[in-house]
């Protein structure tokens, strides 16, 4: 018989509970990857993880932890954290820092600044783009960086028109404050991952040339894939020379908003 995890999702607490139970090996962890990819996809500062009622099956399979944080650290960065009880000693390979408890847990992440961070879904239709950047302008204007609303206008129309030309799904603007950085992501439900080499391509290759625009403005960018999709993420500086002077909006093509 085939092994499987539970999952219960509290988003009630201080930060999001993920409480896991159940026999963690092989057949079970791709499962269990996914149940905490979707949950970190939605940008949270912190996911607590309960495994007090998990049992590992086989010592390999806690992999799939340190995988997910190692897959997770440049975006959205949050802080991932076990809870674990008297065995605790057994999830020190995760490399994740370990509690007793959830609320002991909380204690040590400190308070969550949800003033940081902003989602908004979007449809895939003509003026997404231009809700995307008055949605990243009063971001900036709120979070005092208005060096980085022209760099993040720009990025954000290049993901958001991606998503309206290509992958044609609903889609969700994700922003978030870090310090003196912006974040700014999209999440769409198509696996497909953009591909990037660099290289100058075809003035007709929409997508290629809109990575490049987003790789010369971005300090950083990537992407993740989630079991129903993926997100593309940009992370922006204020202290960039290259971010002065750049304005506010720029030309879209007519389809595209």
């Amino acid at each position: 018989m085939p092994s499987e995890v539970r999952h219960q999702v509290d988003d009630g607490q201080t930060y999001p509970v993920v409480r896991l139970s159940g026999v963690l090996d092989a057949g079970s962890a791709p499962a269990v990857g996914a149940a905490l990819l979707h949950r970190l996809a939605a940008q949270p500062e912190a996911l607590v993880v309960d495994v007090r009622e998990l049992t590992v099956g086989q010592p390999g399979a806690l992999t799939v932890l340190s995988d997910v944080a190692r897959a997770t650290a440049d975006w959205p960065g949050a802080h991932l954290v076990l809870c674990a009880d008297g065995s605790a000693a057994g999830w020190i390979g995760t490399g994740l820092p370990i509690w007793p408890d959830p609320q002991e847990a909380f204690a040590a992440l400190g308070r969550p600044s949800p003033t940081h961070f902003l989602s908004a879904p979007l449809e895939p239709a003509v003026g997404a783009a231009r809700r995307s950047r008055e949605l990243v302008t009063e971001a900036c204007a709120r979070w005092d960086l208005p060096e980085l609303a022209g760099p993040a206008c720009i990025v954000l129309t290049e993901m958001v028109n991606n998503v309206v030309a290509h992958a044609q799904t609903t889609m969700t603007v994700l922003l978030g404050r870090h310090g003196d950085t912006m974040s700014v992501a999209v999440r769409d439900q198509s696996p497909v991952i953009p591909h990037f080499t660099g290289s100058p391509v075809p003035v007709t290759s929409y997508g290629g040339r809109g990575l490049l625009l987003i790789d010369s403005v971005a300090q950083r960018w990537g992407s993740l894939a989630v079991p129903d999709g993926k997100v593309v993420w940009a992370f922006l500086d204020d202290t960039d020379p290259a971010h002065q002077d750049v304005p506010t909006t720029r030309m879209a093509g007519p389809d595209q908003g």
